[in-house]
This record gives structure tokens, sequence and C-alpha cells, in this order.
């Protein structure tokens, strides 16, 4: 099989592609620019916890060393406190909310790129510009110019080559939405805020130059990125009218006088609401931005490029490694597009309420609070602004059977990050085991944890559950956990390779569990791609 061509070295295109090796799938990576990115403080992103978890499953150590993880989140309506939340470790227990992660955009590239070096299974291409697309039943090929004019051949095609994606555009596909959705002044800084560690919505802040909404998020070494919404139209942000925003600012939340600051960087920048019409053309996708843009109202488009080439990267291994049916292929679509697509719908319901301003509504009790924890939802990944998507009417998903059973997480959502054991004896966290290449098999037995392994793993249902494992169509991974939310004593859990609950059924269930498995592949592999695939290994 030839490699997967990934177009666009941005970090999905770093991300999918490092996703792919992990699972043993050469790729190309085609590269427009040299491979050096710019240090700009002011361009940051902020990951949530399931997409900083599969950066760092990746060998990307830049957010460990690199990025904050916000202690708490501080929500401020003209001169009063609406809210305060602590993130993380430092939330009481029963009513955690996990703590984003922001980090500086050129620091996660290096990071990312670092990981590229170490991986052989990816081939870095700079300075590669596609200008030809062509497919055929085998295949994918691509031209680039630029230094050389250099023919590629693929087995596969992704295009995440941003927002003025070619690759969209050789294939045709329309790229629909609204224009200019937000505009933002944006400052990096460093200085001392009353809040260390913590992330601040201020809306309607009191001061001249405030204008309707300013956000603070801390950076590494006492850095801060400073968010002003500006008017949808008009203003043109001079360099003197930053500075006047950033000194009014820090007056209004350090007492009234402006406290010393370092100015690091600043820019402006223009939100757009778009989604392609279609994200597979037989054998090329779309991800990331070239398939869809967002970010209003403190959603994050990176997490959603991110969550793109999590699901599409296990599939395309399928694929490589086995064959697909055009039902798996085409599930990427199908659960992708319509989860951003829900995002996008929620953006676009609340922006006239969070935005319009005036009238009756602010004379409704309560409102301002719920206008702002609507926003808190898009911040920290939270409600329909930012939750992590949820699979419930995916094209993989079983029949509903008499053997399946409710637990804490739905069919088709992520699955809870709990400790498990390996029938090696290994206990890590459930969502180390993820992005491998095939499905994991869950069982819950309480008190196996005191247990010698080699008792455990010859005693109860484990030896059922083994031989039924053993027999799945599609390679599984048993593992073991005390416990799990929702779940009793002899629960089995099937989980896609991207953390996706499939099914849950109680007690060991071999031919339904066979069944989901096969269903959560899309079925038997397409007879074309199995005999292209023969014909390649003989």
């Amino acid at each position: 099989m030839d490699p997967v061509i990934v177009v666009g070295a941005g970090p999905v295109g770093l991300v999918l592609s490092l996703a792919l090796a992990a699972q043993g799938v050469p790729c190309i990576l085609l590269d427009e620019d040299a491979g050096k990115d710019e240090t700009r403080p002011a361009r940051t992103v902020v990951l949530r916890e399931d997409t900083a978890a599969l950066v760092e499953r990746l060998g990307c150590t830049t957010l460990r060393d690199e990025g904050v993880r916000w202690a708490g989140w501080r929500s401020m309506r003209r001169k009063q406190l609406v809210s305060e939340l602590p993130l993380g470790e430092d939330a009481p227990y029963g009513d955690r909310l996990p703590a984003p992660v922001h980090v500086p955009q050129h620091a996660l590239m290096r990071g990312l790129r670092d990981a590229i070096a170490r991986q052989e299974l990816v081939q870095m291409a700079p300075f590669s510009r596609i200008d030809t697309l062509e497919q055929d039943p085998a295949g994918v090929t691509v031209h680039t110019r630029e230094p050389d004019s250099t023919w590629w051949r693929g087995s596969y095609l992704v295009g995440c080559d941003g927002a003025r994606s070619t690759v969209r555009k050789l294939l045709d596909i329309r790229f629909s939405g609204r224009t200019a959705v937000e505009r933002h002044a944006v400052a990096a800084l460093r200085t001392e805020l009353p809040w260390p560690g913590q992330a601040v919505l201020h809306r309607l802040p009191p001061w001249r130059s405030g204008g309707a909404e300013v956000t603070a998020r801390p950076l590494p070494d006492g850095a801060w990125r400073l968010d002003w919404l500006l008017p949808p139209r008009g203003e043109l942000v001079t360099p003197d009218a930053v500075i006047t925003r950033v000194r009014d600012t820090l007056a209004g939340w350090c007492g009234g006088e402006t406290p010393p600051y370092e100015l690091l960087d600043t820019g402006v920048y223009t939100l757009h609401h778009r989604l392609a019409r279609r994200w597979r053309v037989r054998r090329a996708f779309l991800a990331g931005d070239a398939a869809h843009l967002l970010g209003a109202l403190g959603t994050q488009g990176l997490d959603e490029g991110l969550r793109d080439a999590e699901n599409l990267a296990w599939k395309l291994a399928q694929a490589w490694h086995h064959g697909a049916s055009d039902v798996l292929l085409d599930s990427y679509q199908a659960e992708r597009r319509a989860a951003v697509a829900s995002r996008l719908r929620a953006a676009d319901q609340s922006l006239p309420i969070l935005r319009g301003g005036g009238g009756l509504r602010t004379l409704v009790p309560g409102g301002a609070r719920g206008h702002d924890s609507l926003l808190a939802d898009g911040h920290l990944g939270c409600g329909p602004l930012g939750a992590p998507p949820s699979y419930t009417h995916s094209p993989l998903a079983p029949p509903r059977a008499e053997a399946h059973t409710t637990v804490g997480t739905p069919p088709g959502a992520p699955v809870a990050d709990v400790r498990v054991t390996a029938p090696d004896g290994t206990t890590v966290r459930l969502r180390e085991r993820l992005g491998q290449g095939h499905l994991l098999v869950l069982l819950v037995a309480p008190g196996t944890g005191v247990w010698d392994r080699r008792h455990w793993l010859m005693a109860g249902v484990m030896p059922r559950l083994v031989e039924a494992v053993d027999a799945l169509p599609v390679r599984g991974e048993l593992l073991v956990t005390e416990a799990y939310p929702g779940a009793s004593a002899h629960t089995v859990l099937l989980v896609r390779p991207d953390g996706h609950l499939v099914a849950s059924f109680g007690g060991v269930r071999p031919a339904e569990l066979f069944a989901a498995a096969d269903a959560a592949r899309g079925g038997e592999p397409h007879a074309s791609v199995r005999a292209d695939q023969t014909a390649d290994i003989n």
C-alpha cells in the first residue's frame, strides 16, 4: 500500500500524521513552507482535556513544558464578580471541571515537529505546494511545484491546508458560511494581575476603552494574553489604540493604577463561521480549517480540528491495514461534520442573545448570569458550545440489543478516563491505551486490583471473555478496571480507538460483542479494496 498523503503541516496535519504513524501507517506530509514557524506570543491556542491528552499521547512535550493549565475561571460583569470556579485539581471532588491548557502556537508547533522528527514513518516534504489532484480506484496522485516539479502517489489524501485550502478547491467543494462573525484586538504582555493562574472574562467593563468584553488568559513565565471584543464593523485598531486598551484594562483590574508591564506582541483577528459541504470525495478527505471555521464565543477551532484528526486516523489505519467499507470511511463525515455543524448552530443561535445587548433581556432576573454561564461553556469546554462531541447517531453504532446495558456513558460519547489494568499487569489510565488502531474491551471487575494477575486471569468470566475478544472481527485489547461510572460488576464495555463508547453489555456476551465490533468497523471491507491490498502484498 502507498502511504497516506497529508497536505498541510499546521497543527492538524502534524497531529494526523503522528496519529497515523502511531498506528503503523506511513505518511507523506506536504508542507507549503520551510517547516519553521514565526514566534508570535499573541498567537496562542487553548486545548481542552481530550485534545491535550491526544497531543501528549503522540509524543509532544510542549504542553507540559510550556503550557499553562488554568487554576480557575473568573467571570465579571461591570464592577461585580458573577462567578469564580476552581478548575482541575483545585476543584472540589465531584464538581471537578477539567482545566484547559493555554500554550503559544509556535511552541505547540515546535513540539509537534520535534515529535515528527522522531517518527520514521513520516516523510516531511517542505516547499511542496500542490496544483494537481487525480484519483483512481487504487489511490491518489498529486503534483507539487517549487522548488522541483514532483508527482506523489498515495493510498489516501487528507487536506489539512487551512481556510484557503487548495485541496478543497481542487475537489470543487463549496465552503459556505458567515464572514466576520467576531473581531478581536489582542495583546500578549508580561505583568502581574490580581488572579494568578486564573482565566478572566469581564463583560461590560466600566472603563472607557473596555468595550463589550475583555478576556485575560495566563501564559508561561508571568505572561498573559488579553482579548478585546471589537464592534463588527468599523473602528480601525491602531497600535496606540491597543496601548490605550492595555493601560485602561490593567488599571481597571489593579485598583486604578496601571502596573508595570512588558508588551510582547499585538494583533487583530477576525473570526468566520464556515462549513464545507463535503468532507470526503472518494479517497480524499478534508480536516481542520479546510473543512470548517469556528471560534466565536470562546469556542476553539483547533480543538475541533484535532478531533477530526483523531477520528479519521483510526479509520484510515483500518483501511490501510485491513481494508474498509464505505460505511467506515463515510462515517468520518457523518460524525465529524454533524458535530461541528451542531457547534456552529449553537454559536449562531447564541450570538444574538449574547451580543445583542439592551432590551428586555437585561431586565430578566438571572439573565446576565445565564449569559455568562453560556460564555463560560465555550471557554471551558462544556455544554453545547464546548463539550466533546457524542456520536449518538453514528452509522457505526450497533443496533440496540437486549444484552446491552446502561452505564454512565451513553453510546457514542467519550468514555471516562478510569484506571485500567492490562493482561500483562501494567496499570495505566484508559486514555493512554487509545489511538493504537484496535478496539478496547473493558471489563468492570471490583477487587482485581488486590489479586495476583495469575489468579484473576483464570477466574470468573475472564476465560470466556479472553476467548470472545480473540474471536472479534478486528483486533481488540482486553483491559480490566475496578470501577466505571454507572456500571455494575461484570459489565463489559466496547470502546473505539478514539475513545468513544460503542456499546456496554451485562456480562460476557460473545455474539453480541462480535456484532458490535463488526458494526464499529463498518462491516466487511469492500471487495475491491481487499483485492487491491492482496495485489500489493503479493
